[in-house]
């Protein structure tokens, strides 16, 4: 394996001078870890990484809290991305950038339109860091093109001894096949290298649908479209969908008083007040879902991808989502229609749909096979239980895979027979964590232990 020697001076990074508490962004997962740091280098990282092993602590590197799971929770030692963020180096002959580990997807996405480059394809919101979103699979949705660990070029690990890994296709590719998307299982990662192209433009088509009409054309749409999704809304038969396609233009945005109305006002601010009341009162929520998904008429802008791809997402609430078999899809979306419909269960959130193409990522939620991504949610406070339960009975009937940084109740048992290359992805972390100083309950509940 190629390495670097683990010989640096032994900075404490930063380390809190007491235990705190850490909270993620929806508020349902906490964690009081034995010590914070907040490591300004790679060098720094791989000092917090040996000192923790002296002192027999397991270490967790946390993100932006975006994940719904506990994959980031521990009682060890936690580390925080703040400072180990930014741009490294730009490369558009290479078409690669190399980023931080704890830089935003946003903070990387406004660099890249700096200097005429792209993503090509990429999540909702771009809050996240970069290696909390590759590491959970967040992905978007596209017709060719997959999640953002996809478009990974190369990567580092901090590794258990506190050796620095380089990997890529050609430089440990073991480890870099399972590592795009590794949980935090295998290290800590402290960099990334992405594939970018030249900026380009997309053109968005939003458009109201029926259920049945949706689900009557989804192959079409999916197969017509570069990039298509669509969110049903429960107790209502009403559905919005989204068409993205490359286009030479014109640039043609989003005017900025209609970009705030419907972005801002009342995707966020209508939305948070309509869902605190439904919260309040639950026999409101079907009335409330026919106004919700009424709300927005159908509209048509060309933008550079980052403004189509992400919108911001304000609104505070718990999710599960499972990836799908592609051609298992309409089949689960009508039986969770179904099982909604005669139940008592009053959900205010749409559910969403959305695609990718499969990938080689051992324990990516595409590996081997093209999947369709169903997400249900439910405003932060709401009961969330019986829906999830009934709703994961659906999907894993369907061959579902369980997005990791989401909930469900997936085990290691499961989920070695879910993923072909699960095993894979074990040996490697027995090989590269025999000891698990980067466990918690939540890998040892997913990969064993």
């Amino acid at each position: 394996m190629d390495t670097l020697p683990s010989n640096a001076p032994r900075h404490r990074a930063n380390p809190s001078p007491k235990p705190h508490s850490w909270r993620n962004w929806a508020g349902n997962v906490t964690a009081r870890p034995a010590r914070v740091v907040t490591p300004a280098s790679v060098e720094e990282l791989r000092a917090v990484v040996r000192r923790a092993a002296e002192d027999g602590l397991p270490v967790k590197a946390v993100g932006s809290g975006h994940s719904f799971s506990t994959t980031a929770a521990t009682d060890g030692v936690l580390v925080r991305p703040d400072r180990l963020s930014g741009i490294r180096a730009i490369d558009p002959g290479a078409g690669t950038v190399t980023v931080e580990a704890g830089t935003r997807l946003k903070t990387m996405n406004l660099a890249l339109a700096q200097h005429g480059l792209s993503l090509r394809n990429m999540g909702d919101i771009m809050e996240q860091t970069v290696a909390g979103a590759t590491s959970t699979g967040t992905h978007g949705t596209g017709r060719d093109s997959g999640a953002i660990a996809a478009q990974l070029r190369g990567l580092e690990l901090v590794t258990a001894d506190g050796s620095l890994l380089m990997c890529s296709a050609t430089r440990n590719p073991e480890v870099f096949a399972a590592a795009r998307v590794g949980l935090g299982a295998l290290g800590v990662v402290s960099a990334l290298t992405f594939a970018v192209e030249p900026l380009f433009l997309l053109a968005a088509h939003e458009e109201p649908m029926t259920f049945d009409t949706v689900t009557a054309r989804f192959d079409e749409l999916h197969a017509h479209n570069d990039h298509f999704e669509f969110y049903w809304f429960p107790h209502t038969d009403n559905c919005t969908t989204l068409r993205n396609n490359r286009t030479p233009g014109p640039h043609a945005p989003l005017g900025r008083l209609r970009a705030w109305f419907e972005d801002e006002f009342l995707a966020n601010n209508v939305f948070q007040a309509l869902s605190s009341v439904g919260r309040a009162i639950p026999s409101a929520v079907p009335a409330i879902a026919r106004i919700t998904s009424r709300g927005l008429s159908a509209r048509t802008y060309t933008d550079i991808p980052y403004k189509v791809f992400t919108s911001p997402r304000r609104v505070r609430m718990i999710e599960m989502e499972y990836a799908v078999p592609r051609e298992a899809v309409l089949d689960v979306l009508r039986e969770l229609k179904a099982m909604i419909e005669r139940s008592e269960l009053r959900i205010g959130f749409p559910v969403e749909v959305r695609t990718t193409p499969g990938d080689d990522i051992a324990l990516s939620t595409a590996s081997g096979r093209d999947s369709a991504y169903v997400a249900v949610h439910v405003y932060r406070g709401m009961p969330h239980r019986q829906y999830f339960a009934e709703a994961e009975r659906i999907f894993v009937a369907h061959e579902g895979r369980p997005h990791w940084g989401k909930l469900h109740t997936r085990d290691a048992s499961h989920l070695a027979n879910a993923y072909p290359r699960f095993e894979e992805f074990t040996a490697l972390r027995d090989r590269l964590d025999p000891d698990r100083r980067f466990t918690n309950a939540y890998l040892r509940r997913v990969l064993g232990d």
